[in-house]
């Protein structure tokens, strides 16, 4: 079930009155939560509602034990089923095929020709996201910072509450879980930021990030069939894809979470506004960043140990990052080139950099393009399908114009500009519901840009988010 769909809005109306219904009773608008997230997921593919389920058992169950027993190794052998057991399933049916395709090219390289092992694995919509989830929960009870629930309903809605079950943010239970346990208060500053997340969401996804798509995907799907600043048009066009179509999500997520009296972390602070690789990370898909360093990177050994092991724990960390995203050597190489730019900054002591970036709005200006254009050409290597892809976009560009040119970027400009404006003026003012600041009268005028441009300029098929597929 997609938020961009009518289907969608049916069903949450439907859920958003019952929950109002039972606003007096806490297990019953926990119950409804559960069901309703249930038939959300099950609209993909009801088959996989069991491995959500499992992961549920297994890790209350795990956290259960956790919290009865003090003895280290008995403790340890509990996180190692905890996390053995979620990483098989994720790597199951996210990497199977991948890892023996590539086994067997390596064979094929050495002179060996076996038949390949390939199944066919349907990928579950959003496992990544909740596998981590539920991870966080068994590693944070292991570490004594958050005590085990003993409520299974309450756990089973923090792992499956259907607004960032498919695509994020990647809720720590440390912050969610104590929302599910305790009776909401729903007031009117988190309706009115709710309202105004899920329309700017939407805005951004079906506005900006779809009609962005028919550019990317012109260029992308037809590449040798373009040339010289079309092929930068292309990849400037996925880089407000994606920020539209994943920070639209989360928006959407974070906002009908306020409509029911829960608050999400925030996952995007004005990443293209970043002055340094770390500072990226600090902004983007701030859940998962968030989730690598303090599950991956701080137990590889952080900063703690010396300049050579922070760059090793650095690039693994980013490697580990980019595989993530999906079971391509796109993605692999995506998370190379982050973590050589991470160790790049670090080599030229980024701190100073920062220092000077705040000397004055100029050369912060001058970080914030470096910065930018490093990211752009992230993206190109994200959005590629082959390493041949890539290459092409690299050896055929040069800023000429053709006789394509002005019609894209004229396209790409007159869709951007809304965001980019909004943006500037968040940036500006450090916060990203400064909308809401301003007077009613401005605030009206902003809503009504907003619903004309979706109704104007919205695409009309529900297309799938981006993440979906991670």
């Amino acid at each position: 079930m997609l938020f961009n769909s009518f289907t969608f809005v049916i069903f949450f109306l439907i859920t958003y009155s019952l929950y109002l219904v039972f606003r007096k009773n806490l297990k019953l608008q926990n119950i409804l939560i559960l069901i309703s997230s249930y038939i959300f997921y099950g609209f993909w593919d009801w088959r996989f509602l069991f491995l959500i389920a499992l992961s549920t058992i297994i890790d209350f169950s795990i956290g259960q034990r956790l919290e009865n027993t003090n003895d280290r190794k008995k403790r340890k052998q509990l996180l190692s089923v905890s996390i053995i057991a979620n990483l098989s399933i994720l790597g199951f049916f996210k990497y199977f095929n991948f890892f023996t395709h590539s086994f067997t090219q390596l064979l094929h390289i050495f002179g060996f020709n076996p038949d390949p092992i390939t199944l066919n694995i349907i990928l579950p919509v959003g496992i990544s996201f909740y596998t981590f989830q539920t991870m966080s929960y068994t590693i944070d009870v292991y570490r004594k910072k958050l005590k085990a629930t003993d409520k299974l309903l309450n756990f089973a809605v923090f792992v499956s509450f259907f607004p960032q079950l498919v695509a994020g943010p990647i809720e720590r239970a440390i912050n969610l879980l104590p929302q599910v346990a305790k009776k909401r208060v729903i007031n009117k500053e988190m309706i009115s930021a709710g309202v105004f997340l899920i329309l700017w969401g939407f805005f951004k996804k079906v506005v900006i990030a779809d009609n962005t798509a028919v550019i990317t995907n012109s260029i992308f799907n037809n590449y040798s069939s373009f040339h010289d600043i079309d092929l930068l048009i292309g990849v400037l066009a996925f880089t407000f894809q994606i920020y539209g179509d994943f920070s639209g999500y989360s928006d959407i997520a974070r906002g009908i979470s306020k409509l029911m009296g829960f608050e999400l972390m925030v996952n995007f602070r004005l990443p293209y506004f970043a002055i340094n690789p770390s500072d990226f990370w600090n902004r983007w898909h701030i859940s998962l960043s968030s989730w690598l360093r303090d599950y991956l990177y701080f137990p590889l050994g952080g900063n703690r140990n010396g300049m050579y092991k922070t760059y090793r724990n650095l690039f693994l960390t980013m490697l580990l990052g980019g595989l993530w995203h999906g079971a391509a050597w796109t993605f692999v190489i995506w998370g190379i080139y982050h973590g050589i730019i991470l160790i790049s900054y670090r080599l030229v002591e980024h701190k100073n950099l920062k220092s000077y970036s705040q000397n004055s709005r100029t050369s912060s200006a001058i970080m914030i393009l470096i910065m930018f254009i490093l990211t752009i050409f992230g993206w190109l290597i994200f959005r590629a399908e082959s390493a041949e892809q890539i290459w092409y976009f690299i050896s055929n560009f040069s800023f000429n114009f053709t006789s394509k040119s002005s019609d894209l970027l004229y396209s790409l400009l007159f869709f951007i500009t809304p965001l980019v404006i909004v943006q500037i003026f968040q940036h500006i003012k450090k916060d990203l519901l400064v909308i809401l600041k301003m007077p009613d009268y401005l605030i009206a005028f902003f809503y009504a840009f907003l619903l004309i441009w979706i109704t104007v300029y919205g695409t009309r098929e529900s297309t799938e988010f981006i993440y979906f597929q991670f």
